[in-house]
């Protein structure tokens, strides 16, 4: 739930809007254990390496260069929650790919994980597998979700997560917080 994800430009995405009041709720109503990553894309794309150049070759102007370091920030409405010990930043798609964030996983040892935020079909569905290739179990609030592409978005929801149904659940925030409210 970055800036880069909301305001106007390249990689502005529609839904997103309609997701914070969700995403909200879960990470208040789970504040001590609510993580944040950070997409981190390269400063210019010349920094970039092996395939991500092209592909910041194709989106120049998300580079920090262009887009600006205001741009990797967590939206205002959940800032409050993004401390710094529990905000990741990674520059590919998958939170595990964040060393910081994947040492804090194996620190905790979580049977689950909670996946929402932006997008669907790319960043969380990257870190969903690599959940599950983990043992860990994951929710994902379908209400809490949202991708720039909604066909992707919602062949991931229909398909793909289904698809691994022994590993992956698909929910809504409202069951959500009443089971967090039952424990």
């Amino acid at each position: 739930m970055q800036n880069l994800f909301l305001d106007p430009g390249d990689w502005q995405c529609p839904g997103a809007m309609g997701i914070i009041p969700n995403c909200l709720a879960l990470s208040e109503a789970a504040a001590d254990r609510a993580l944040f990553t950070r997409f981190v894309p390269a400063w210019a794309v010349d920094d970039a390496q092996g395939a991500w150049k092209s592909f910041y070759q194709r989106w120049a102007s998300v580079t920090g260069s262009q887009a600006g370091l205001d741009q990797i920030e967590v939206v205002t409405t959940l800032r409050h929650l993004a401390v710094p010990e529990r905000t990741f930043d990674k520059a590919t798609y998958g939170a595990f790919e964040s060393a910081a964030f994947a040492s804090y996983i194996r620190q905790k040892s979580p049977d689950n994980l909670v996946l929402y935020g932006i997008e669907t079909d790319v960043c969380i569905l990257a870190t969903a597998l690599k959940a599950v290739d983990l043992g860990i179990r994951v929710m994902l609030p379908r209400d809490a979700l949202a991708s720039s592409d909604t066909t992707s978005h919602q062949m991931c929801l229909d398909h793909v997560y289904p698809r691994l149904d022994q590993q992956i659940d698909i929910t809504d925030t409202q069951t959500l917080l009443a089971e967090w409210s039952r424990s």
